[in-house]
């Protein structure tokens, strides 16, 4: 017997994981990458959690195919940000269903606990995952860690796993999660949270921002991750590094609708929307020299893309900060 589990990587996902490899189902961990999760982990750290659940891993990307089918679309809407919850699981489940004759899988499998999410683990809203998953007449989908509080479910109907060895727990708390992750001896986990960056008010602040002006990609994800937002009087947006790490991101970005904004000074790495008007150019020079080691009294030969422009800085970052796209 075979099943497939949707797996973020967090402490939920791979206990679902656990209490079926360890009634003798084999798993695979299916991690379905829209590219929005805050950890920022794909890859070899899932697939080491995956295993350490006792799970085989595989990851699709499905970045594009989201952006274009979900997130400015969804039919039970939007959570308190930008979090299409009910649509996304629904979506994640129909990808993993489809999956199911290759994998030889024979059912699927999901972490969720009833209560846990305010938008999308309400009991009415697991019915309408179901139903955007088209999981009302088969009943695939099993949730371990709450089944015991759900209807029962084709594998537990059909003698697949054993029900009385599947889970009740409800709400929000994370105490018995805690302790089952003890008694296996798991350190290589993730602290609860929130996990996705459409919940945070500051990345749905700016992805909204982004998409009143331009077209939103796959290329443009990481580029709202990071640094401070601005959004300049003729419409260019500008990303400002706030410290280290957030320079080293904003160096490994390739988008080829922006390019760097280099100082003389030591400072912020910067990156400004390639087709900005030389107005927004010059006033994008002066906010990254505001936040550099800069002299307002003196003028700098900022390097933007492949041109050189004098500028000098603010006074003070309050000069700056009113093109600030939400606070810092």
């Amino acid at each position: 017997m075979r099943a497939i589990s949707l797996f973020s990587g967090g402490l939920d996902s791979m206990l679902a994981v656990k209490l079926m490899t360890d009634q003798g189902i084999d798993v695979t961990a299916l991690h379905i990458h829209i590219g929005f999760g805050s950890r920022g982990e794909v890859g070899e750290q899932l697939r080491r959690r995956a295993e350490l659940a006792g799970a085989d891993f595989r990851l699709v990307d499905v970045r594009e195919e989201y952006i274009r089918e979900i997130l400015f679309d969804p039919v039970y809407g939007y959570g308190k940000n930008f979090n299409p919850c009910i649509d996304c699981h629904g979506y994640m489940f129909k990808i993993a269903r489809a999956m199911m004759p290759e994998l030889e899988a024979s059912f699927l499998v999901t972490g969720e606990v009833v209560g846990q999410r305010p938008m999308s683990q309400r009991p009415d809203a697991l019915k309408q995952v179901r139903k955007l998953a088209g999981d009302n007449e088969d009943r695939l989908i099993l949730r371990p860690l709450s089944a015991r509080l759900l209807e029962p479910t084709k594998p537990e109907t059909e003698g697949w796993v054993d029900r009385e060895k599947l889970l009740d727990i409800n709400g929000r708390g994370r105490e018995r999660q805690l302790k089952m992750a003890a008694e296996y001896g798991w350190e290589d986990f993730e602290s609860p949270g929130g996990g996705c960056l459409l919940t945070e008010p500051s990345y749905a602040a700016k992805l909204r921002d982004f998409i009143a002006h331009e077209e939103f990609g796959v290329e443009d994800i990481d580029l709202l991750k990071y640094g401070r937002h601005f959004r300049l009087p003729d419409g260019a947006k500008l990303v400002v590094g706030r410290h280290r790490e957030d320079n080293e991101a904003l160096l490994k970005i390739v988008n080829p609708d922006y390019i760097p904004v280099r100082l003389p000074v030591v400072g912020p790495y910067s990156l400004l929307y390639r087709d900005a008007t030389e107005n927004d150019r010059r006033l994008a020079a002066r906010i990254a020299l505001t936040y550099g080691k800069s002299d307002p009294e003196a003028r700098y030969d900022v390097k933007i893309g492949e041109e050189i422009l004098e500028a000098n800085p603010f006074a003070t970052k309050a000069e700056a900060q009113k093109y600030f796209v939400l606070n810092p």
